[in-house]
């Protein structure tokens, strides 16, 4: 006994310990400008790359829709997948929890009647005895010293996934909210284009009903009258896949928020009512490392693997039970636990693996194989968050510049048809010309629309993999803080 508390201190494997994150002070290969450029065009307004400062936690509000914030929170409220993730965190803790039992000794009462008859040979009388009823009750106790921590590593390794699904939840908040937004952008995105489009095909059609009455007049060819048709019926033409991909989105948006798409309740959003966020925080390289719920989840599977390494090593090692017993056997019910019919034992057990056929040796170079894993996926983990980041902030620089030429483009084709019209109406130009500025003015609205639609989403896709705050100083606040609340401490 003495021997074993002295070991309780001690537990055989790696203790865990996080690797270090790249050491690197920015996430692109040259320095972020102070702000992105600014474009003649709504939501083109430069935005500021504020380094070292916090994601906020409900990332979404900065883009100031109302309606996107109900989208989002219906979406964290009602998703299957977020009522999936807690479900599979309270059921991790509870392993956890019961791992925890281990701890303490196993306590057990039992009660029993047997019915027996001995031959002559058996009853060592020469005579059969019997046939007669034994009763017994007792408690037993048993208890495995941990004297090389295998148990408290398995415990660790519970705890440690336990983590694992804390932090799945967070990452499927996070997920979720980023993909409510983006999907509404891209509904918004969508609706504009196919306004845009529709109000082509109210000028085309203007244009066929002149050509065709001038046609009968003799004022212009059947030619021309045909390639404002084939125009006409072109631009329609562009008309059912947006409205394909439209109605796709919605499905899609429903899914998300919990319901049907039968039932979907979302009152439409318009680009010009979405606010671009002007101040970007752009949090330090070593802070993504604590705030990415995947990250923290690649942590937890790591930590767990380290202390599975513990428990295998220690299967190999000598294990010591004790255990103990107390009861009553009598000859008849009434005289359970009267004088002269109580019994007990004392024992310990040294049990020390010796052949096994390689069994323990192979399970725990496995589990060293498996931390080996784990440490490794750990490392791309990291590396896919940094490119995340980096792609968005590149992604953000590019998009400014893309809205401020295609803002200058579309006025330029505005221009451009506006002269033409005139042109035309003054006999000019011809047709064809008439037909190219509407196609080019056509164009450049659809490429402004997706110009404006991409630098939005861009923004939100940076938020998501900065993190979203969800681990930031609030995270009380998180819609994940009660469902963690009740979570077992870690035990490093």
């Amino acid at each position: 006994m003495l021997m074993g508390l002295a070991l309780a201190g001690c537990a055989v494997g790696p203790n865990y310990r996080r690797p270090d994150a790249p050491a690197v002070d920015r996430f692109t290969p040259s320095a972020l400008p102070a702000s992105t450029v600014s474009a003649d065009a709504v939501n083109g307004d430069a935005q500021r790359f504020l380094r070292g400062r916090d994601v906020p936690q409900r990332w979404w509000t900065a883009f100031g829709n109302q309606e996107l914030d109900r989208r989002v929170h219906q979406a964290l409220a009602h998703s299957p997948s977020i009522a999936a993730a807690q479900a599979s965190l309270r059921q991790a803790q509870e392993n956890a929890r019961a791992a925890g039992g281990a701890r303490l000794p196993a306590v057990d009462a039992g009660a029993g009647a047997t019915r027996e008859k001995l031959s002559a040979a058996q009853s060592g009388a020469g005579r059969v005895v019997g046939p007669y009823t034994l009763y017994n009750a007792s408690v037993s106790v048993g208890y495995t010293l941990d004297l090389f921590g295998g148990v408290r590593r398995g415990i660790e390794a519970q705890e440690a996934l336990s983590d694992v699904q804390r932090a799945q939840l967070d990452s499927t908040y996070l997920t979720l909210a980023g993909n409510v937004v983006t999907a509404s952008l891209l509904e918004a995105s969508l609706r504009e284009q196919i306004r845009a489009t529709e109000q082509i095909v109210k000028m085309q059609r203007d244009s066929l009903d002149i050509a065709e009455k001038q046609r009968k007049i003799g004022a212009k060819s059947l030619s021309d009258t045909l390639a404002v048709r084939a125009q006409l019926a072109t631009t329609q033409a562009t008309l059912p896949p947006l409205r394909a991909r439209l109605a796709a989105t919605r499905n899609r948006l429903a899914t998300y928020l919990g319901v049907p798409p039968a039932q979907l309740e979302a009152a439409p959003l318009t680009l010009d009512a979405v606010r671009l966020p002007r101040d970007i925080p752009v949090s330090l390289p070593s802070k993504l490392v604590d705030q990415r719920p995947d990250i923290q989840a690649a942590s937890a599977q790591l930590h767990a693997a380290s202390a599975q390494v513990g428990v295998a090593t220690a299967a190999m090692l000598p294990q010591i039970t004790l255990s103990g017993s107390a009861g009553s056997q009598t000859l008849s019910a009434g005289d359970l636990f009267s004088a002269g019919t109580g019994a007990w034992s004392v024992g310990l057990n040294l049990t020390q693996p010796l052949f096994h056929g390689g069994e323990l040796l192979h399970k725990k170079r496995a589990a060293q194989a498996g931390l080996d894993k784990a440490r490794a996926d750990w490392q791309q983990t990291v590396l896919v968050a940094f490119q995340n980041v980096a792609d968005a902030l590149q992604a953000l620089q590019y998009d400014a510049q893309t809205l401020a030429a295609q803002a200058t483009a579309e006025q330029a084709a505005s221009q451009r048809l506006a002269l033409t019209r005139e042109q035309y109406r003054l006999g000019a130009t011809g047709y064809l010309d008439l037909l190219d500025a509407e196609r080019s003015l056509q164009q450049a609205r659809i490429n402004l629309i997706q110009a404006r639609a991409a630098r939005l989403s861009d923004t939100a896709a940076l938020y998501t993999a900065l993190g979203g705050g969800w681990r930031g100083d609030d995270s009380t606040m998180s819609p994940a803080a009660t469902a963690s609340s009740a979570a077992p401490a870690v035990a490093n």
